[in-house]
């Protein structure tokens, strides 16, 4: 098939490179994107489309790896070229978006949500789809190795099942960070550190990996917690945690420029933001 994937950044990327080793021709849209994503696509071999003409002319299928936050209006950009075949949403939505999205994507739209890290090799990371034409659009990523997974016909599950595994691992992140920021505010570290060592062995490392790991993505992370957060009071759940975890990606995402961030880094720009 000719796709059109809807952005090369560092997860969509590999989701392209899954479909070109799948056999399909892989497409994407040049305008306003940073000079990081052009040279990704480059590297991947994707054919670059410098107009919406060029981009639509003859597609067979759309896949959207985006930021949360810009995902419906995404959609809507597409609707409005007048393309109307499957579309495919792998982005960090909650159930409620997810269908939102639907209704503008059309009977061909498949739910689908990434779970694991940039798929560079088998069995790191999983795309579960829903919807009608899930199981079809498995069959997209036959050759890995990003592996494609059905979790059913409703168009809302794949993303129900990204928000309540990333509720836990963002969300604890959110959490590890916030609690280092507290207790250096407090001047409590050295202690809590000990006690950490005794009863709660290797978290201050895990502390340390979370704040490299996470700082430059935390830009990211701020829609999607809202999400997570929309997810859980749509089901009559709080979802208050996950907007506080909102808070602290939102706090971290001037680091998104910052080099190589170190967990110091991350509790200044928490407590700077506090004061």
């Amino acid at each position: 098939m000719r796709v059109a994937l809807l952005h090369p950044g560092d997860m969509g990327v590999t989701v392209g490179q899954t479909l070109k080793a799948s056999g399909h021709s892989v497409r994407w849209f040049s305008k306003d994107r940073s000079p990081a994503s052009r040279a990704r696509a480059e590297s991947a071999g994707f054919d670059v489309c410098g107009t919406p003409a060029e981009l639509f002319q003859g597609l067979e299928a759309v896949v959207s790896v985006c930021p949360p936050g810009a995902a419906l209006e995404q959609a809507r950009w597409v609707r409005d070229s007048g393309y109307s075949g499957p579309y495919l949403d792998a982005n960090a939505v909650s159930p409620t978006t997810a269908r939102a999205i639907s209704l503008v994507a059309g009977p061909l739209f498949v739910d689908g949500g990434i779970i694991g890290p940039p798929a560079r090799q088998p069995g790191t990371t999983r795309l579960y789809l829903s919807g009608s034409m899930a199981e079809e659009a498995a069959t997209w990523f036959a050759a890995g190795p990003l592996q494609a997974v059905t979790v059913g016909a409703d168009p809302g599950s794949a993303s129900a099942l990204k928000m309540c595994y990333a509720a836990y691992t963002k969300g604890l992140s959110a959490l590890l960070l916030n609690v280092r920021a507290l207790a250096e505010s407090e001047a409590v570290t050295p202690a809590l550190l000990e006690e950490w060592s005794l009863s709660q062995a290797g978290l201050a490392q895990r502390s340390e990996i979370t704040a490299r790991g996470t700082a430059g993505k935390a830009w990211r992370f701020v829609d999607e917690m809202l999400e997570i957060a929309e997810t859980f009071e749509s089901c009559g759940l709080p979802g208050d945690f996950h907007r506080a975890a909102a808070d602290v990606y939102r706090r971290m995402a001037p680091l998104k420029t910052a080099g190589d961030p170190s967990l110091d880094d991350v509790i200044r720009h928490l407590l700077r933001d506090a004061i």
